[in-house]
């Protein structure tokens, strides 16, 4: 069975963890409503992707 010879430094450790960190989350503006939405996914305000209505939104 395989054990480490010495204890991990805490340097060590964190910079083996340095890409586990949540990333920033980039939202775009909707060109059709100007609402806040993720790229590549539908907008939750209008209904719209990619310049179409895919799913109708009633106020």
């Amino acid at each position: 069975m395989a054990v480490p010879k010495r204890k991990t430094t805490p340097s060590k450790r964190n910079m083996r963890r340095s890409h586990d960190a949540l990333k920033a989350v980039n939202y775009q503006e909707c060109p059709n409503c100007g609402e806040l939405k993720l790229p590549h996914n539908l907008c939750g305000g209008c209904g719209h992707y990619n310049g179409r209505e895919i799913q109708s939104i009633e106020a």
